[in-house]
């Protein structure tokens, strides 16, 4: 009897076993292959080092499911993958699904106040969940964090995290170190003052909250001028932070100052446009680097801190990489805030150069004039150098791989009344330049310290997918027009192409599942470039959300007995 008691309690501690992914998983994450977090690990390399799948090979990549989400919003999402079982979200549910046979595990709905829509600035998004101790987390875009039993998917609970009638909104993916839940929030551009919270995630109760604009009383209150401009502005936070466990240290992009205007808020508007580092059990700030003191054409600091180790002077040396929206692309040592190099990824007129002595950028006389109200043909404008979609550091080349931008426009700063929840821009939009570049993009493959261009892949209309490389010499990524890419990174030599029925604005992971690698990755038109400018070329790609999973050609048994069953083969 005492036997069958030990064996059924056992069996009973089974399932919460193998869903219980601690901090030491998360923490190992960049280096693990089986079980895949936001970013490839808390590090944000998006690199794999797995190489079954490789330049040889690829040629055989075949679908091997495809899983529908029903929603016709934005697919921006990286799925999670944890001991065979994806979770990822999109605007409107949280799913799981058997990562072998492509079912649906479960699948949860948010349902939305009938007003939301005209507080969304850029897209009805969510990019990713978080998953810890069992439980899946989740933000919504009306401003709640949900929290999700992983096995069952019950709710467990749910958390307001502010009022999103205010211009306040959460696309980004939670995440977790050290043991606390941290989300980020968007609305800079609604006159919001932005914010990061830490959560305790076993019960929802929020442990703390740094504001990004810094007020009065606060350090780097005294950067905003007379007034309570601070109050107002912005300091986005919605793309995921990195996490370093040997500092425990988290590294978060800080957003644009609200509003453009830059007549309202005299001096550098702390801590907009910058990478703060902070430590995740209190959220107090250790150090800052600000990429864009006192700007006001849009120039977010979101985009993600890419954390790796490069030999500078001779000497390994912890560092931040970062393709910011300015066009300039910073290696910065993440032990104090120290910025090593500086250099354009992306065609810009805004600045000469960044002084590596003091940090800051010089800017050019066609800046200076637009913000003294000239109108002015900018670039980069609106989207930035480079907008949202990650970019991945190879451990095998030693190279970045960005989907840069080439976008300018006609811009004039414009004095503009705060009304809570409406716009809050503080700018005339004149239209896109006279002489517009036909390319809208590239690919590039860069080497970190030097701004050295490997080589690049020009695209008409700009890529927004995330970027993700491999051991097996590949750079993985997508096209809004609607294809899965892969090309080789060591020469960007196109490989192999894939049509996935939708453009594809995912972030591509790569994984290994009963000894076999396999690529996954979302599409689904919908973002910014669909969604707020309403692409014309874009008019006949439909929108629709797919999680794609791809495998060799002959490595998926029940695909190859599906495709038999289907006369196919």
């Amino acid at each position: 009897m005492r036997r069958l008691l030990a064996a059924a309690a056992l069996a009973a501690l089974l399932p919460l076993a193998a869903y219980a992914q601690s901090d030491a998983e998360l923490n190992k994450g960049d280096t693990n292959t089986k079980d895949i977090f936001y970013g490839g690990g808390p590090s944000q390399n998006r690199y794999s080092p797995l190489d079954k799948i490789n330049t040889r090979n690829v040629h055989e990549l075949v679908p091997v499911f495809a899983y529908q989400m029903s929603n016709d919003k934005a697919h921006e999402e990286q799925p999670i993958l944890y001991q065979g079982v994806f979770y990822l979200s999109d605007s409107d549910a949280t799913m799981a699904v058997d990562a072998r046979t492509g079912k649906q595990l479960w699948k949860n709905v948010v349902k939305y106040p009938d007003d939301l829509a005209k507080e969304i600035c850029c897209g009805q998004i969510s990019r990713g969940v978080a998953v810890y101790n069992g439980v899946v987390y989740r933000n919504t875009l009306d401003d709640h964090l949900i929290a999700y039993d992983a096995k069952s998917g019950k709710e467990l609970w749910k958390q307001t995290v502010f009022d999103y009638k205010q211009g306040y909104a959460m696309t980004g993916a939670p995440t977790v170190a050290n043991g606390v839940l941290m989300v980020g929030i968007a609305g800079a551009e609604y006159g919001a003052r932005d914010f990061i919270d830490g959560y305790d995630p076993k019960t929802g109760q929020r442990l703390w909250r740094t504001f990004t604009p810094a007020c009065a009383g606060e350090s780097g209150g005294d950067t905003w001028g007379p007034g309570d401009a601070c109050k107002r502005g912005g300091g986005s936070t919605w793309i995921t932070g990195s996490y370093d466990p040997e500092l425990d240290l988290v590294y978060w992009g800080v957003g644009n100052a609200g509003s453009w205007y830059v007549g309202d808020r005299p001096g550098d508007n702390l801590y907009t446009s910058s990478v703060i580092a902070f430590h995740p059990k209190d959220g107090k700030i250790a150090w800052h680097y600000q990429f864009s003191p006192h700007e006001g054409m849009d120039f977010d600091g979101v985009n993600e801190m890419v954390l790796t180790t490069l030999k500078v002077e001779g000497k390994p040396t912890k560092v931040i990489l970062h393709a910011d929206r300015n066009s300039f692309f910073y290696v910065i040592d993440r032990t104090n805030g120290h910025l090593i190099q500086a250099f354009p990824f992306a065609k810009q007129n805004w600045a000469e150069k960044i002084d590596l002595k003091t940090g800051r950028p010089v800017l050019t006389q066609t800046a200076i004039d637009y913000y003294n109200g000239k109108p002015e043909a900018l670039w980069p404008f609106f989207y930035g150098g480079k907008n949202w979609s990650p970019m991945s550091y190879s451990h095998k080349t030693g190279l970045v791989y960005i989907n840069a931008l080439n976008y300018g426009f006609k811009a004039a700063q414009k004095k503009q009344a705060y009304h809570a929840g409406d716009f809050y821009f503080g700018a005339d939009f004149l239209g896109p330049v006279d002489a517009p570049d036909t390319t809208g993009g590239f690919l590039k493959a860069i080497e970190p310290l030097t701004g050295k261009v490997r080589w690049q892949q020009p695209s008409f209309i700009p890529r927004y997918a995330g970027v993700l490389t491999t051991g097996g010499g590949l750079v993985v990524t997508g096209a809004l027009t609607g294809e899965v890419q892969i090309y080789d990174a060591a020469n960007g030599k196109p490989l192999w192409s894939f049509h996935a029925g939708s453009g594809v604005e995912g972030q591509p992971i790569t994984y290994e599942l009963d000894g076999k690698q396999y690529i996954a990755i979302t599409s689904g038109n919908g973002g910014v470039l669909t969604a707020v400018v309403n692409d014309p070329r874009l008019a006949n790609v439909p929108r629709a959300g797919t999680l794609w999973v791809f495998g060799l050609y002959g490595s998926h048994p029940q695909a190859m007995e599906d495709t038999k069953k289907s006369g196919k083969m």
